[in-house]
């Protein structure tokens, strides 16, 4: 199960981020998202677990809970493709004829 963790410090590092949640089991994977310009991260990233019942014990217990004086924002990630229903941008009106 894949958590969403929002709400981060600026300053949080992928380490820090795996090391508030490996007290609810070993992380599978976790990812810190950084502007691809500037490198500097975004204030949210992603935890995954491989056990659904860890993935649930982390979101309970890390969520609302201060960190860095910011309050976390955990809860289960919501596939990548849902919000690319849009058609990709582009002009794709009829023109006038």
């Amino acid at each position: 199960m894949k958590l969403y963790v929002g709400n981060l410090s600026y300053n949080t590092t992928e380490a820090q981020l795996r090391d508030l949640f490996t007290p609810f089991g070993e992380p599978e994977s976790t990812t810190l998202i950084t502007d691809r310009d500037s490198g500097r991260s975004k204030g949210f990233g992603f935890v995954e677990f491989a056990d659904s019942s860890q993935a649930n014990a982390a979101m309970s217990a890390m969520n609302g809970k201060e960190i860095d004086g910011r309050a976390l924002t955990v809860s289960q990630a919501r596939p990548r493709n849902e919000g690319s229903d849009r058609g990709g941008g582009g002009f794709r009106g009829r023109g006038r004829r």
